[in-house]
């Protein structure tokens, strides 16, 4: 045979061998490809859905419906305490870290697939002597080293697969760490504004308090009130201060919350809630969203759902791993070694060696190792299907309980508010009568109660609708839109799958019966 059609036969060889690199094992591809698997889950969803008039929620909805969801709170001092809690947050960073570690096993995954080279260079001098005049040699080797593992039945592959799975699920938990920070925030800024808003209430009524206990003991020093209703008004008011006493402990609390979350100073943070005089003890305002009728629909948004679906594919992909390793192993290596040497300082020469050829490993006996490794593979496996499973149900239990809060709080609230202008005109009237000498104070302090009680439980119904619409946000998915720091973060999908949304959206999961 001749060398051309040697070298022809040798380039469409290497050819083969590269083309299956990305594609697969040379001879087969070991273990399971990976399907969705079909989750049934509801039609629809259960918890009675919010009076759209009063709350303009409906459920034809989709992702876009939460892009930017916190800047349309129009609360700078909001957006400021998200922005400085995710910069500092422990839980994205190390979901960033994690983001990185993917990337460099796909990196790795990727590289095993094709030869690698090296190169070295060396200079030795030595002396010999076989019993005469010693002579000096001089050598000055440099060369090249390859090798190159050929995938014969797809280990590599799936190697690869299982990486790019797990980078993608990390980048889905890196905007999982971001919503839930957010969330956090959210709920703790929510609590120091309702914190101020009772202060506000609790106050009112301590100086009511005050006042009462004020005219009550002139009256009593006239001879016009017996001395019983002037402790009764006096304990009256101390009980009111011990009270505004307690809740502005409480406001304080909460801003070492903020302060701990932020990692702001306390100066800083104290400013800014108090920056602008309107926004105190005035609870944010959450601007409405829309939910899709589907659950499924809603549940693919989740990136924590998304993360454990990704996590279900990498150890599929892992089974592969496993198996290929109890098949044989062809690996190409070879080397080529010029190197330059002369003796007793003669002219230099060069001598040139090298080497190439295959080498197949073929596995024999080993106690039954690799065959337990892949059943411990396929455990795995089955373990990251159950947390997936396990998730969604956590999922669809989440925006069950947002909605059924939502829910009652709309429904509530009106009742709230009748019952504190109801409590309110009782009060005035029995004081009045009080003032006028035809009523006594223990209806006056009774009624007052009533009031307080009703003015609170009316601003933490307040505070529940909020709340309930954070819970909804963060149930649904949260805010999962891809911006320039996702980019930053999540930048090594290796072009898979569209790039203008998250990539997890690129890996549909079908929930509805028998479908997959």
């Amino acid at each position: 045979m001749s060398n051309k059609n040697l070298q022809r036969i040798s380039w469409s060889l290497l050819s083969l061998l590269l083309s299956a690199c990305g594609s697969g094992g040379l001879l087969t591809t070991v273990g399971p490809d990976y399907q969705a698997k079909s989750l049934p889950t509801a039609a629809n969803w259960q918890a009675p859905q919010p009076d759209e008039k009063n709350l303009a929620i409906a459920h034809q909805g989709n992702p876009a419906n939460l892009n930017r969801w916190w800047d349309r709170f129009n609360d700078p001092v909001l957006t400021r305490l998200l922005s400085a809690a995710e910069q500092v947050s422990a839980s994205v960073a190390d979901a960033g870290a994690r983001i990185e570690q993917a990337r460099t096993n796909l990196v790795g995954a990727d590289a095993a697939l094709l030869p690698n080279l090296d190169s070295s260079i060396e200079a030795r001098r030595s002396s010999s002597s076989f019993g005469g005049a010693p002579f000096v040699w001089n050598q000055y080797p440099f060369g090249l080293q390859s090798s190159w593992e050929i995938d014969l039945f797809g280990g590599l592959a799936r190697q690869k697969e299982a990486a790019l799975s797990q980078l993608e699920s990390r980048n889905a938990s890196w905007h999982d760490a971001r919503v839930a920070v957010a969330v956090e925030v959210a709920n703790a800024y929510l609590a120091y504004r309702y914190c101020e808003a009772q202060v506000q209430i609790v106050q009112a009524d301590t100086e009511s308090r005050r006042e009462s206990a004020r005219l009550s003991e002139i009256a009593g020093n006239a001879g016009f009130r017996a001395p019983s209703d002037v402790a009764l008004a006096n304990a009256s008011a101390a009980d009111g201060n011990r009270t505004l006493l307690q809740q502005q402990a409480q406001c304080e609390r909460s801003i070492k919350g903020l302060v701990a979350m932020t990692a702001l100073e306390e100066t800083k943070v104290r400013k800014l809630l108090t920056a602008a005089p309107d926004r105190v003890a005035k609870l944010p305002s959450p601007p409405t969203f829309r939910i899709d009728s589907l659950p499924a629909r809603v549940l693919l948004q989740r990136p924590d759902v998304a993360a454990a679906e990704r996590d279900v594919a990498e150890a599929s992909a892992k089974i592969g791993v496993e198996q290929a390793k109890r098949f044989p192993k062809l690996s190409l290596s070879g080397n080529i070694t010029p190197t330059l040497q002369s003796i007793n300082g003669s002219a230099l020469l060069l001598a040139q060696t090298w080497a190439i050829g295959p080498t197949l490993s073929l596995p024999l006996f080993d106690a039954g190792k690799r065959a337990a490794d892949v059943e411990a593979a396929r455990a795995l496996y089955q373990a990251a299907e159950s947390q997936f499973r396990s998730k969604v149900r956590t999922a669809v239990k989440e925006v069950e309980e947002a909605l059924v809060r939502l829910n009652s709080a709309s429904r509530r609230l009106p009742e709230g508010r009748q019952a504190v202008t109801g409590y309110r005109a009782n009060f005035l009237a029995v004081q009045q009568l009080y003032q006028v000498g035809l009523g006594n104070l223990i209806d006056v302090e009774t009624s007052r109660r009533n009031v307080l009680s009703a003015e609170m439980a009316l601003k933490e119904l307040e505070q529940e609708q909020v709340s309930a619409w954070i819970a909804l946000y963060r149930a649904a998915g949260g805010n999962w839109e891809e911006h320039e720091d996702a980019r930053k973060v999540g930048a090594a999908n290796s072009g898979n799958g569209d790039p203008k949304k998250p990539d997890h959206l690129n890996h549909q999961v079908d929930f509805t019966e028998g479908k997959s």
